[in-house]
């Protein structure tokens, strides 16, 4: 399948190893190499409970003639590991996704997030030398616009200078060097894409865009009264992750190992985002007040919808993301093709089935409809 090929590569199947297959990029990731015909394995941590929720709709019983996805148990801190997969699986493309990517947690949890993060990308690049599959395999790095933190010029681009504000933003710095350094020292396809932020109705609730769509919901719903943030004044250049992964994809078919920002080359506040997401459900949000008094009030009916909480304040604060995509364009063919509105519109669309769907599943039994009178004849 010629969409499945490098250039200059036989008419065969590649392989394909996605690390963090079970969140949002990973998801989306799975789905586009599927459909280019690829067999993918992906790797899982063991959890007490199941977090395959993102990739269930494309789960292939590995006992189905022709099964083309593989799902492994397996640990960014856990060498052995890592170099028992790649030997295994043989890919012929590495898709680095997996991290601790929460910035917060990451202030919680520094020595894991330096451990899985950082530590862990050497492991993989390691695992690739010294299995000798430096000619056969190539390797993407999901790196962040949270390495550019204290920004240095606005827009970011692959030159700006980076100064990272957090456990999360110094690991990915550490990643994002050591794959440039295996790429030059022992000529290995590695690549970085260094993603701004992407959102979508797979994003983990605790990240604040599906923090935010999932309370305009709930309070749309009538299960919720007010939504509390932090800092509104943060600005991000915010795609859809959909778009991105098709992103990745390219950046590894390219001839040599390189980096790219990945971006949509515009920026909002949070508290704009704020306002295209109650506007989903006909809320306008009217503001007053400043810093930690400030308010979002429904102009519709008075009540106050949004405050803010000082308990949500990094240590230090990331205030400006914005970057340059152009060279992604340039060389890549590669653009964000979803607006922010869109991307918001459909978050919020998706999250009101989930909360109405997780508020009937709350319901006592004698509560619900009958399935004997919902039946339309």
């Amino acid at each position: 399948m010629a969409s499945a090929l490098h250039a200059g590569d036989s008419l065969m199947t590649k392989t394909a190893l996605i690390t963090g297959i079970t969140g949002q990029d990973g998801a989306y990731l799975a789905e586009l190499l599927l459909a280019k015909g690829y067999e993918v394995h992906g790797l899982k941590r063991r959890s007490s409970s199941f977090n395959t929720g993102r990739i269930d709709h494309i789960y292939q019983d590995p006992h189905e003639i022709g099964a083309r996805l593989h799902l492994h148990y397996g640990d960014m801190t856990d060498s052995m590991n890592l170099t028992r997969l790649v030997q295994e699986t043989q890919p012929d493309e590495i898709y680095n996704l997996a991290a601790m990517s929460h910035v917060a947690v990451s202030f919680e949890t520094p020595e894991y997030t330096a451990n899985a993060d950082g530590i862990g990308t050497l492991r993989l690049l390691e695992a690739i030398r010294l299995l000798g599959m430096v000619d056969k395999t190539r390797i993407y790095q999901a790196s962040t616009s949270e390495l550019y933190g204290l920004v240095q010029e606005v827009p970011q681009s692959e030159t700006t200078p980076f100064y990272p504000r957090s456990p999360y933003g110094a690991a990915k710095m550490y990643a994002y060097w050591i794959t440039v350094n295996y790429r030059e020292a022992y000529g290995m396809h590695a690549s970085n894409g260094i993603l701004f932020n992407h959102e979508s109705p797979r994003r983990g609730e605790t990240f604040v865009t599906r923090k935010i769509t999932r309370a305009v919901a709930a309070i749309h719903l009538g299960l919720q009264d007010t939504l509390y943030l932090g800092n509104l004044d943060a600005k991000r250049d915010w795609g859809h992750a959909r778009d991105y992964v098709e992103g990745m994809w390219r950046i590894v078919q390219q001839p040599q190992g390189d980096d790219f920002v990945l971006a949509t080359g515009i920026t909002q506040t949070v508290r704009s985002f704020v306002e295209l997401a109650f506007a989903e459900v006909d809320m306008k949000i009217d503001w007053s007040g400043e810093g930690v008094d400030e308010v979002g009030v429904c102009a519709n009916t008075g009540k106050t919808l949004v405050k803010v909480d000082p308990r949500y304040f990094r240590p230090t604060e990331v205030d400006l993301l914005i970057g340059n995509p152009a060279k992604a364009k340039r060389l890549l063919g590669w653009e964000a093709t979803t607006t922010l509105a869109e991307l918001c519109a459909e978050m919020v669309r998706e999250d009101l089935k989930v909360i109405a769907r997780e508020a009937e599943q709350r319901r006592p039994d004698e509560e619900r409809p009958s399935a004997l009178y919902a039946v339309k004849s």
